[in-house]
């Protein structure tokens, strides 16, 4: 089945009173257990809006199951935990998303585990990897500087090894990438971004096989990030719109890209899709489009001041959503890294993080080019 159409149908549950084409949202916590084998609750993560999207996912990633959560972090680190504790070891990137990065920093060393950051080559992965690993995270394209690492690569190697990989698709969208059919083991997103894609919900899901998801919904179960009923019905109905919006949005940063590469006033650009950008030949190997996120160094002015004069692109956290947002990591989503380990991933304090939304490109370059101007007069 095209993604269009699983986009569309999949997981939908048919209002039987109304013959209603959306799935109706089923607000009760208390429901009728006699007769039962699962009783629907929240917290179980199996109420009908709950399984609506997580069956959604799941076909979009090619997967057996998918589960939906309260956030991106609360995915991720239910996904971590599930398959490492006391005594073992992790593998992740350096260049990880910055909340991610902290996670393992901060509480790692609480629950006993280790962790060694390594750069974004399948090579250095590799090398990282002892006799006590037992979880592999990556990020592909990375969080902000758009690093490509080959997935399959990874994958295969962790495969011989009975390690378990997680990847954060987030940036790529199960649109533009699919890691379970290059052999990843768990896919984690944060909903919040694309999914949703309108700047408006917070939310995180996974999706993988049938058995791996039986210790992902076990602790789940316990640690309780599951994710209101209203919220699931509006990211079920956000994502009945997710393709046509990526293929809009990664055909604008195209275009974006393209201009800021060739401006006389920017010093470096960073999008899988330039064939000037390092990790090029795995991208268009591993990915079916691009992406709509890309960052890009001034040449010798402030960052800061170039953001301010933006009229159509919003400073703003996040991203993701309709509009296109800009941000300096530094601040924001990297913030709680230290200067030393941000220098470490190449987050530097003039990159700027751009994610392209659903306006014209040209009116996105204008605005880019206007706020150049300022910061160079």
């Amino acid at each position: 089945m095209n993604k269009k159409t699983i986009a569309i149908h999949k997981g939908t549950v048919r209002d039987e009173k109304t013959g209603g084409v959306n799935t109706p949202i089923y607000t009760s916590s208390a429901n009728a257990y006699i007769g039962k084998d699962d009783t629907p609750y929240p917290r179980y993560f199996n109420t009908p809006n709950q399984a609506a999207v997580a069956k959604k996912i799941a076909a979009f990633e090619h997967g057996e199951a998918g589960l939906v959560f309260s956030s991106g972090m609360g995915a991720i680190s239910t996904s971590i935990f599930a398959y490492a504790g006391t005594g073992d070891h992790i593998v992740m990137l350096d260049a990880l998303y910055g909340g991610t990065h902290h996670f393992a920093t901060e509480w790692f060393s609480h629950f006993g585990i280790e962790c060694t950051f390594t750069k974004t080559s399948a090579q250095d992965v590799i090398n990282a990897v002892t006799d006590k690993t037992k979880v592999i995270v990556i990020e592909s394209p990375t969080n902000p500087l758009l690093a490509v690492i080959d997935i399959e690569k990874i994958a295969q190697f962790a495969k011989e090894k009975k390690i378990t990989t997680i990847i954060d698709n987030t940036f790529a969208s199960p649109v533009n990438q699919t890691p379970l059919d290059l052999g990843i083991d768990i896919v984690a997103h944060s909903g919040t971004k694309y999914l949703g894609g309108h700047s408006d919900l917070c939310c995180g899901m996974v999706a993988c096989s049938q058995k791996k998801m039986e210790k992902i919904l076990s602790l789940a179960r316990v640690l309780g990030p599951s994710l209101d009923p209203r919220i699931c019905y509006l990211l079920e109905r956000s994502m009945k719109t997710l393709c046509l919006r990526m293929d809009a949005q990664t055909h604008n940063a195209m275009e974006v890209a393209i201009f800021l590469e060739g401006h006389p006033d920017i010093a470096a650009v960073y999008y899988p899709g330039l064939e000037s950008f390092e990790g090029h030949e795995i991208a268009k190997r591993q990915m079916t489009g691009f992406g709509a996120m890309l960052s890009f160094e001034i040449k010798d002015k402030d960052p800061n001041f170039f953001v301010e004069n933006l009229d159509v692109i919003s400073p703003a956290v996040s991203l993701g959503g309709v509009e296109s947002t800009i941000c300096s990591p530094y601040l924001t989503s990297h913030a709680k890294m230290t200067a030393a380990e941000r220098q470490r991933a190449g987050v530097t304090d003039s990159l700027l993080r751009l994610s392209i939304g659903l306006e014209d490109a040209d009116d996105l370059k204008q605005d880019l080019d206007n706020a150049l101007k300022k910061v160079t007069q």
